[in-house]
């Protein structure tokens, strides 16, 4: 990600993780705005009791040790979500295993959940004044002989701290770890989990968000969709990055192992969040995420049923300035399909796959 157009060429002369370093340096040194922006009302979404002043959020594995959650807010998200933190620190995979797809809009990472640990990142949100919404993306560390209760220490840790939890079962880059989203594990999961948010005893206690893959067969979709009914979780984001390597990439790094995210991902997440929609009757709150770059993806994602969506890759390429164009652009796509608010845009497209002309077609069914 690039503080300024003018900042952005010079970052891409640096290998992409020490780019990522320099801004997160740069955000820390006080490189943004004093003060969020005012949103249109018609942008403002109600969802787990909490108030967002916009429906567009930063994803998790920009700001992974909670070092800038309160830089990002005033860049005019309507929430940022910090991690993927793991109980103990974790150095993550070896060098290099971060890789522009400049090409393709895109970006592969084999990161590893590098980061910082639960105590750091407990220590950090803890300091912060609390204005504003922040996630916070749980993990388990890669030699964890019981998954279940590394997720279940994040949750105890950390729900005194977040407005909201994730659950990250899908990261394509921890060995074994998308196994727990199988039905025979997923289940269980959750209820621990949830069980562990709730001995906290809070006066609010934060949802707890399952974060799946795009790349589930359509028996894995039946199946978290129905472990999602008949379980406690309180919303669903769709998706992580992608295992798939699509025909039509043309950079020389698209053969580099780990998740695939940016514009290639933008069609397949949202196949599989309207899918989930639909398979869930619309009665979970879902967070459209993967490949949005444009105030059209972001309103392709609400259609297709996200009641919030987030980004992180095309801000590599296009800079913060992207996301006062996104809301700019999504005011646009609302009034001209004749939506007052986006809450009425929610799940609008979800009776068909969202792809090409689709994406920018008139609602349906109005």
């Amino acid at each position: 990600m690039a503080l300024t157009t003018l900042a952005l060429p010079l970052l891409r002369l640096l290998p992409a993780e020490r780019a990522h370093e320099l801004t997160i340096r740069a955000l820390k040194t006080g490189l943004a705005p004093s003060r969020p922006p005012i949103d249109d009302p018609a942008l403002a979404t109600r969802l787990w009791q909490l108030n967002f002043p916009n429906p567009i959020g930063l994803a998790a594995g920009f700001d992974k040790n909670a070092e800038v959650p309160d830089a990002m807010l005033r860049w005019g998200v309507g929430f940022t979500e910090i991690g993927t933190v793991t109980p103990r620190p974790q150095a993550g995979n070896p060098l290099p295993r971060l890789f522009r797809l400049a090409e393709d809009q895109a970006v592969i990472n084999r990161m590893g959940f590098n980061n910082e640990g639960l105590g750091i990142v407990a220590a950090r949100l803890t300091a912060r004044a609390r204005k504003g919404i922040v996630g916070a993306n749980l993990g388990k560390n890669r030699d964890a002989a019981d998954a279940t209760a590394d997720y279940c220490r994040g949750v105890a840790t950390l729900a005194p701290l977040a407005d909201y939890l994730v659950i990250n079962i899908s990261s394509p880059n921890t060995p074994g770890l998308r196994d727990l989203q199988r039905r025979s594990e997923v289940g269980a999961l959750i209820h621990a989990v949830v069980e562990a948010r709730d001995a906290v005893r809070l006066d609010r206690a934060p949802p707890i968000l399952l974060k799946i893959a795009p790349d589930l067969t359509r028996q894995e979709i039946d199946d978290i969709a129905e472990v999602a009914l008949q379980s406690k979780i309180d919303g669903i984001i769709v998706s992580n990055t992608t295992v798939a390597r699509p025909a039509t990439l043309r950079s020389a790094n698209a053969p580099e192992p780990g998740g695939l995210s940016g514009k290639p991902l933008f069609e397949p997440s949202t196949a599989v969040l309207a899918e989930i929609y639909r398979r869930t009757q619309g009665r979970i709150p879902l967070v459209g995420v993967g490949g949005v770059s444009s105030g059209e993806d972001a309103y392709a994602k609400i259609r297709a049923g996200a009641s919030l969506v987030q980004l992180y890759s095309a801000l590599v390429y296009q800079g913060p300035a992207l996301i006062a164009r996104i809301k700019r652009d999504l005011l646009v796509c609302l009034k001209r399909d004749g939506f007052s608010h986006v809450a009425e845009a929610v799940g609008s497209g979800a009776g068909r796959v969202v792809s090409g002309a689709d994406r920018l077609g008139a609602r349906d069914g109005a």
